[in-house]
């Protein structure tokens, strides 16, 4: 079984971090440890009318297998010895690459990248904002020296046919499980005979 750790933070997104929470929780291989940033809850509140008014403010929690509190510094996820085998931050706000850039982890969010890092574990950042700014691309290039970590940005794609958002939304999921060693069956790979 694979445990992975699954973060969001504050960036917009929430609707593809909900769909990416499904996908993986369909896998009967996978356990999914889940930290939710504040700013990522009250991103959600904008993004997941649905879920307004709902008795549970947060919409990602029923999920994971085990969730952990952004403050709960004492977590299984905030230890090396720990052991996972991927981390995802889907989206991942500047802020939070800011934070894994420079080793400033003050939240669990950050402490488990920091922890993925250390022990060179895969780490994959869905990095979300437009445009980005001379410090964003420096925080981002930096991070994309470390030989586990993967930005994949949430791009618009149309190459193999997608034509709506769900498309290309499982499209970016497909990519991410990919890297996760996963598969994904909506994801349609590239085949130049199919066009």
């Amino acid at each position: 079984m694979k445990r992975i750790v699954v973060g969001i933070s504050g960036a917009s997104g929430s609707p593809l971090a909900l769909r990416f929470l499904e996908a993986l929780r369909a896998q009967d291989d996978v356990e999914i440890h889940l930290v939710v940033s504040d700013s990522a809850l009250l991103t959600a509140s904008y993004e997941l009318p649905a879920q307004q008014g709902s008795a549970d403010s947060n919409p990602f929690k029923h999920f994971a297998h085990v969730y952990h509190e952004p403050t709960a510094f004492d977590a299984s996820i905030s230890s090396g010895s720990f052991e996972v085998d991927a981390m995802i931050i889907i989206p991942c706000s500047m802020k939070t690459v800011a934070g894994i850039a420079s080793g400033y982890a003050d939240n669990l969010l950050l402490r488990a990248a920091d922890v993925t890092i250390k022990e060179k574990r895969p780490l994959i950042l869905v990095a979300r904002e437009s445009p980005l700014s001379p410090t964003h691309l420096k925080n981002l290039s930096y991070l994309s020296t470390l030989p586990t970590v993967s930005i994949v940005p949430p791009l618009l794609t149309y190459y193999g046919g997608q034509t709506t958002v769900q498309d290309m939304e499982d499209h970016l999921i497909g990519k991410i499980f990919s890297l996760l060693g996963l598969s994904y069956e909506p994801f349609q790979r590239w085949h130049p005979e199919k066009r």
